[in-house]
């Protein structure tokens, strides 16, 4: 399986942890570490076995940077060790995620560093390599766009830009990491695996920040283009991203070394996926169900022609029924596209567990005050602190889906 499960035919099944790190903290923002208020640090083990036991294969799980590498130049794996063999044990195939959001501490100014491509690249290689045969695939970043629009259109995390020209600020040098680290890795673990994971965007209405719809849409795909060289001056946002303070040298050197991911990873939330975007530029979700997943699934394919996977989705609610109900729908959907010759390689409950909202970066209330009902099992804080591990129907409907008739047939309560 971890030498074919992009390219085998069948479908395959993972679950993912939220790893979301931002360690630095400053006036009226809190640090957020998903695995210290989800507790996953301490109850690591148990995680694991819950994901191995609800069917999956394939487990999204990222190393946090900051942790791993203290202080530039020093690497910490006892942890890392400890989980990589109990996923080896459990048969737990991690896609690594080397970067989901935050850079350490000690790199002055995060993505404005000059040197981020080369440091990122070189932790991501130094990860890669001591794990062979667990980490048979990576992620250089996840959603690179959300990253871009965090740290660098609105402000929220380091390095703190604003607008357009802050956008583009943080983008490029987020591209230029990527594609560093495809190459560090490859060079260290050649037939690793690179699966790019995207924020799926659907506009209606107008396009983000003031463009249009059909800039928009090509707007949603620029870091995917970026590092896949597709970023010449024919390309309908060259200009945008020069205006905005690209350097015409970098989008050059981007094509010079352009790379290629061996799998597309889209992540779909069916309630706010798709934003509807007013013509002066405020957005709110839109529940778009099975349709926009396959609205989706089509334009990636169209556009890249490469393996697909879902690489997040769920329902946050705490209607069990309603959570269990997008199992169903999410299994029997991607059944439907595969039929039709979409080629959707696996599919990823993601999270797991719940998980706690960003916005306690920005908040004051406890943590239980901001959690999100994601998982397929929930978190429960009991007289002693400790969040307690609980399976819910959907983790019930999800196992018997995925470990029964492997997820392809329909199955209603």
């Amino acid at each position: 399986m971890t030498d074919t499960w992009h390219t085998d035919g069948r479908l395959h099944h993972g679950v993912g942890i939220e790893d979301t790190f931002i360690p630095a903290e400053r006036v009226g923002q809190r640090k957020l570490d998903e695995y210290e208020l989800t507790q996953h640090y301490h109850h690591w083990r148990e995680d694991l076995r819950l994901a191995a036991e609800s069917g999956a294969t394939l487990i999204r799980w990222g190393s946090p940077w900051y942790l791993v590498e203290p202080e530039e130049g020093r690497f910490d794996f006892r942890w890392l060790d400890e989980v990589m063999a109990e996923m080896r044990a459990l048969g737990l195939h991690c896609v690594l995620d080397v970067m989901h959001y935050g850079t350490p501490l000690w790199l002055a100014n995060a993505f404005l560093d000059p040197r981020y491509p080369e440091l990122v690249a070189r932790y991501a290689a130094a990860v890669a390599e001591r794990y062979p045969g667990v980490v048979d695939d990576l992620t250089p970043l996840n959603e690179p766009m959300v990253n871009a629009i965090w740290c660098g259109r609105d402000g929220r995390w380091p390095p703190y830009l604003t607008g357009d020209d802050g956008l583009v600020s943080v983008l490029i040098p987020l591209a230029r990491g990527m594609v560093a680290t495809q190459r560090a890795v490859a060079a260290v673990r050649p037939g690793l695996r690179f699966v790019h994971v995207d924020a799926g965007f659907i506009f209606e209405g107008n396009g983000p920040g003031g463009l249009s719809l059909a800039d928009g849409e090509s707007w949603r795909f620029l870091a995917l283009d970026l590092i896949t060289g597709r970023v010449d001056p024919d390309h309908p946002l060259y200009d945008y991203l020069v205006q905005h303070g690209a350097r015409e040298e970098d989008l050059a050197a981007l094509r010079r070394d352009a790379v290629q991911p061996d799998v597309v990873g889209v992540n779909y939330y069916p309630a706010f996926t798709t934003q509807a975007v007013t013509a002066d530029g405020a957005e709110s979700p839109v529940e778009a169900g099975t349709a926009g997943l396959v609205e989706l699934l089509g334009v990636y394919h169209r556009r890249y022609d490469l393996p697909l996977a879902i690489t997040e989705t769920s329902r946050a609610t705490r209607d069990v029924a309603a959570k269990a109900q997008w199992v169903d729908d999410l299994l029997d959907t991607v059944a439907q596209v595969r039929a039709e010759g979409v080629p959707v390689t696996a599919v990823f409950w993601f999270p797991l567990l719940d998980l706690v909202d960003w916005s306690y970066r920005d908040g004051t209330a406890p943590a239980d005050e901001y959690l999100m009902p994601f998982g397929l099992v929930d978190l429960v804080r009991g007289p002693d602190n400790v969040l307690a591990r609980v399976p819910n129907a959907a983790y019930d409907r999800w196992r018997t889906r995925v470990t029964t008739t492997g997820g392809s047939s329909a199955h209603r309560a």
